[in-house]
């Protein structure tokens, strides 16, 4: 059985929806018939087979995000069959591009903290900044979002959608301020569900080893050696988080959930070491 959702004349943002597993999710809402809004620093790349830019909606229901000056929208990830996808830029570690960017919304009814992100950067002899700007990327930003957008998701009954990582609940070296980040990502989900229940919903998909169109050089080339590690025999895909987000936005009951999506976890290194596979 295949579960079908139906997001038709829903309004969803998207941050960091340009790539990867916020693409993903970007075309299933799509899909599912809600106008689908997308941020990121920079636009994605258009293929030059492909459609022309999706316009913003000019009706007074769904207003152009931004002022005239703003960059003109660009191409949205993947076009999908269903409700429209449009582009904004917008930095959302800075206040000002978060108010430039909700203040466009007259109306929102999920909103999926999704951008975030680390380079490979050992605690020991690292830059400082460079681990206050992943933790403002990861933590901060997703705050301040979901602060400005509460009013607009309280008088939409909606709800907030975060993008943890399995580096949140278990050891994260090398990415040390990034797994911080997102320890503090799943506890502000729950600390959020409580205080604006029952009017707002606010949940994390907590995302293991995924395949996306970095992970073959983040693993080092071992894609299909690190996708063995995972009971489920793959990394999740972008489809995986997708169908997760599509069941939590739908209107319910669940809030301050953590959904884990990663194939059973990742199998102990121990595990490996005395099997008798490795052993002889």
């Amino acid at each position: 059985m295949t579960a079908t959702y139906d997001h038709t004349g829903r309004h969803v943002l998207i941050t960091g929806g340009t790539k990867g597993i916020g693409a993903g999710i970007a075309r299933a809402f799509a899909a599912a018939g809600a106008t689908v809004t997308v941020c990121a620093r920079t636009p994605p790349p258009v293929p030059s087979s492909s459609p022309p830019p999706v316009p913003s909606p000019g009706s007074s229901s769904d207003p152009p995000l931004g002022p005239p000056s703003s960059p003109p929208s660009g191409s949205p990830p993947s076009p999908a069959p269903g409700g429209p996808v449009r582009f904004v830029r917008a930095d959302v570690r800075d206040p000002e591009d978060v108010e430039r960017l909700l203040g466009g919304f007259s109306r929102l009814d999920v909103l999926v903290n999704n951008a975030g992100g680390s380079p490979h950067a050992p605690l020991a002899g690292s830059s400082p900044r460079l681990h206050a700007r992943v933790i403002e990327l990861n933590l901060v930003a997703p705050l301040l979002l979901s602060q400005r957008a509460h009013p607009l998701l309280k008088d939409a009954g909606g709800s907030v959608i975060m993008i943890g990582s399995s580096s949140g609940v278990r050891p994260s070296p090398g990415t040390s301020a990034y797994g911080a980040a997102k320890a503090g990502l799943h506890h502000l989900a729950a600390c959020l569900a409580a205080e604006w229940a029952p009017e707002v919903r606010v949940n994390t998909v907590v995302v293991g080893l995924a395949a996306t169109e970095n992970a073959a050089g983040h693993y080092g080339g071992a894609f299909e050696q690190v996708g063995a590690t995972i009971p489920a025999g793959r990394m999740a895909r972008p489809e995986d988080v997708a169908a997760a987000c599509l069941w939590l936005a739908a209107p319910g009951y669940v809030t301050g959930a953590q959904i884990q999506v990663h194939g059973g976890g990742e199998t102990p290194a121990w595990s490996w070491l005395t099997s008798a596979e490795i052993a002889r």
